[in-house]
């Protein structure tokens, strides 16, 4: 797989933004939002929900950084990403099947449509890093 992609600069914003968003989230993690990201946690873990959501924020910080500014390995960190966005979706589902009102998802409606915000993330993770090019490619 080559991994020296260019990207152009929508991509490269793009790319930033996201990094932004989930180094927003990992302090989120950390702070403000602990008990909203319980609500993703779901029962059948056997750790305690607190302790997970703070262990999730920590590669949440790291490939938000990474994504920022390693950008030799980008397109690493862009497979990195997408794979970790798979990997957070049964806690969207758990919000969405448990009813649990979190981020101001407060009706089952509003759950469930950002259910279908997940492939959107790991269309974003993909295309801003030159991974979905990579990935194509037939070198």
């Amino acid at each position: 797989m080559q991994t020296h992609i260019h990207t152009n600069t929508l991509q490269n914003i793009l790319r930033i933004v996201l990094g932004t968003f989930m180094i927003g989230a990992a302090i989120g993690h950390f702070t403000f939002a602990r008990v909203d990201f319980q609500a993703q946690v779901p029962d059948w873990l056997p750790m305690d929900k607190d302790i997970i959501v703070l262990l999730s924020g920590i590669p949440e910080l790291l490939l938000g950084l990474a994504l920022v500014f390693w950008t030799k390995q980008k397109v690493w960190i862009g497979i990195i990403l997408a794979v970790f966005f798979v990997l957070v979706f049964p806690g969207n589902v758990n919000q969405y099947t448990g009813a649990h009102d979190a981020f101001g998802l407060d009706t089952d409606q509003k759950r469930f449509i950002r259910l279908l915000f997940q492939p959107v993330l790991i269309f974003w993770a993909l295309w801003s890093t030159g991974a979905l090019k990579a990935l194509l490619s037939k070198k």
